[in-house]
């Protein structure tokens, strides 16, 4: 079931996001990255660096070179859109996807927001992209503003 977005302002003054996104399914994933740049110059980010790949399995080799570069990112969030077909494919790509980014997450200590949907068709992608009431690009922003705000309180 779908919820709503919470409206939370987290403050992120002096951070810099970056924003990975794919371009296939460009539609759907532009929704997105429209909701979560605005999510974040709302809560004042001095720098939001947004790359755009080919698709969502190059996801994860930018965040890796990112991670690896001179700019310290408060997170880096990943948007793309895998809409399932009738073969596995989606599926192998998605999970690829999603242990590649839990790994770089944990190794470097910085957040890694995983918003690489993986739908059974484009009316989930509709709703989820799209909207206003539950877009997830706002969403992943959300938490990464939070997840920010958490790992500088610990240190």
């Amino acid at each position: 079931m779908l919820t709503p977005i919470k409206n939370r302002r987290w403050r992120a003054d002096n951070s810099a996001f970056a924003i990975i996104a794919s371009r296939y399914n460009t539609r759907y994933v532009d929704g997105m990255l429209v909701a979560a740049v605005r999510e974040l110059k709302k809560s004042r980010a001095e720098l939001v660096k947004v790359i755009r790949v080919p698709g969502a399995y190059e996801i994860p080799v930018v965040a890796a070179r990112l991670l690896q570069g001179r700019q310290p990112f408060a997170a880096i969030i990943c948007l793309g859109v895998v809409i399932r077909g009738e073969t596995v494919h989606a599926k192998l790509i998605g999970d690829a996807v999603t242990a590649s980014l839990a790994r770089l997450q944990v190794e470097s200590g910085v957040p890694v927001i995983h918003e690489v949907l993986l739908l059974e068709n484009e009316a989930q992608a509709r709703v989820r992209c799209l909207g206003k009431t539950h877009n997830r690009g706002a969403e992943a922003a959300q938490t990464a503003l939070e997840m920010a705000r958490v790992l500088a309180s610990l240190d």
